[in-house]
């Protein structure tokens, strides 16, 4: 080929994938692979991580073929990952010992109350900006070493080796020669010191975790060694967190400015600059990225089931064959249904913090039906973000003029749409969807000379804007009505179960 390309590897959690982007941030080609979500217990959520890494190389090879890449035609590699979720494996034998506990497993959850119980809280949160809860990694890998047969032992003999799904790739992409993560991912573990850049010895006691077991922490735009292939290396050279990436995917590289994507969750994120900012309305104070040794941090709303909650629809109840029938469902409801979906799967997120909320449906009547539900499924999404939303402008004191978005979900106008009319700010929704893998695209490009930040700030275009089209009170009612059945769904299960 007579130009070069950077490829993004982006591992989600219910799909690999690898993106071609061209010099100019063009996606080019994508190959896409779905893997198993196991469910072992209600509450309990799993990947193999063999199966992970292999649909991860699977499609990392079917993009190279089907575009007759050389290493000579890619400028580099970047990876983009789902969060939170813990692998552990041999460091002899390169094989995990457990299937990879996902952020959404619920397993832990009363480990952190006896955490929370001994008075750790406030700690946890001055050192890394997360709330104590089990969706962050540090619970899950002692609950591996606790709970798996002989894990403790290896552990203790310098032979296991933990990391997010970003380190577990890198490891098998270098063969063993790297085994690293950045920033961005390592404050996701509540083990990572937000405040000096380093793991916290006194949480990694707190959570009987040795150090020995950690990856070495690099800037999201450095060096993470290189994959081999034809006889020639290829550099990976940019890693973040799936949502982090998508931030500067959407080139909100100046303070005050925020992105939300659709995934399986929601996730909202404002760039608040070289400090951190610490919320009291219950959101994330979080590394977004690290360049040149410079610190960028975060303020974040995790929403837990966003379009899980949509794959929910199709698979659990089979209304859809296809998640984008979901508008198309959804624009059939009676406009007069009061029904109110809260996706609380696992747990409510940000900025209500409770894990034993659960899922529910309000307001059935007679003739509620298929539609219905689907209309108030698509709506969760946006009355879940105007609550992180609502929070996030006031931690920051900034009101938001308008919301950059992205996501497979958002290409749903009805979606978006009602998100605009529930801010009642304007949603603007870029050309290029992958805003998460164009992100770890562009933090590689910028290591290895690819792309300037000047490249990246003129190729961002809108493909539509949707604004606010509903009245005020009307929204005031359907809010109203969200409050009363989010309140309603919390503390579900009971402590004492």
């Amino acid at each position: 080929m007579s130009q070069q390309f950077i490829i993004a590897l982006d591992q989600g959690t219910t799909s690999s994938r690898a993106v071609l982007f061209n010099h100019d941030s063009q996606l080019v080609d994508v190959s896409q692979q779905e893997f198993t979500q196991h469910f072992p217990k209600p509450g309990w959520v799993e990947h193999d991580a063999n199966e992970i890494w292999d649909s991860q190389f699977r499609v990392l090879q079917q993009l190279v073929a089907n575009n007759q890449l050389t290493p000579d035609d890619i400028a580099a590699i970047g990876i983009t990952n789902q969060r939170e979720t813990t692998v552990v494996w041999n460091k002899k034998t390169g094989k995990p010992i457990c299937n990879a506990i996902v952020w959404q497993d619920r397993r832990t959850a009363a480990r952190c109350d006896e955490i929370a119980a001994q008075g750790w809280k406030q700690k946890i949160q001055e050192k890394t900006g997360l709330v104590l809860d089990a969706y962050f990694s540090a619970s899950k890998v002692q609950w591996i070493l606790d709970n798996v047969e002989g894990a403790r032992a290896l552990a203790n003999n310098d032979e296991l080796l933990f990391g997010t799904i970003d380190t577990w790739l890198i490891w098998n992409l270098t063969e063993g020669a790297v085994h690293a993560t950045d920033p961005s991912n390592a404050a996701r573990t509540m083990l990572f010191n937000i405040n000096n850049g380093e793991w916290d010895q006194e949480l990694l006691d707190l959570f009987s975790i040795p150090q020995s077991m950690l990856p070495q922490v690099r800037d999201s735009s450095g060096d993470f060694g290189e994959l081999t292939f034809q006889g020639k290396s290829v550099p990976i050279a940019g890693v973040a967190g799936d949502q982090q990436a998508a931030l500067f995917g959407q080139v909100c590289f100046e303070e005050g400015m925020a992105k939300n994507t659709y995934g399986t969750g929601c996730f909202l994120l404002m760039n608040t600059g070289s400090e951190r900012i610490d919320s009291k309305s219950g959101l994330l104070s979080t590394i977004a990225w690290s360049i040149n040794g410079k610190t960028t941090y975060a303020l974040e709303g995790s929403v837990f089931i966003a379009g899980a909650a949509i794959q929910w629809l199709r698979d659990e109840l089979q209304f859809i064959e296809s998640a984008g029938e979901s508008e198309s469902l959804a624009l059939q409801a009676s406009p007069e249904s009061d029904v109110v979906v809260v996706p609380a799967f696992a747990g409510l997120g940000a900025p209500h913090w409770d894990m034993y909320a659960r899922g529910a449906i309000f307001g059935l009547t007679r003739d509620s039906g298929r539609p219905e539900i689907a209309k108030a499924t698509l709506q969760s999404l946006a009355y879940q973000i105007y609550d992180v939303l609502n929070a996030m402008e006031k931690d920051s004191g900034i009101e938001l003029s308008q919301l950059n978005v992205d996501g497979g979900a958002i290409a749903n106008d009805f979606l978006a749409q009602f998100q605009a009319d529930v801010l009642q700010k304007p949603i603007n929704r870029p050309k290029v969807l992958e805003s998460t893998a164009l992100g770890a695209a562009y933090l590689a490009g910028l290591q290895t000379g690819y792309w300037q930040y000047s490249d990246l700030l003129k190729v961002r275009e809108v493909e539509q804007e949707f604004k606010p089209k509903l009245p005020v009170k009307t929204v005031e009612t359907l809010l109203k009505r969200w409050h009363k059945a989010v309140d309603r769904s919390k503390q579900w299960i009971d402590l004492d179960e």
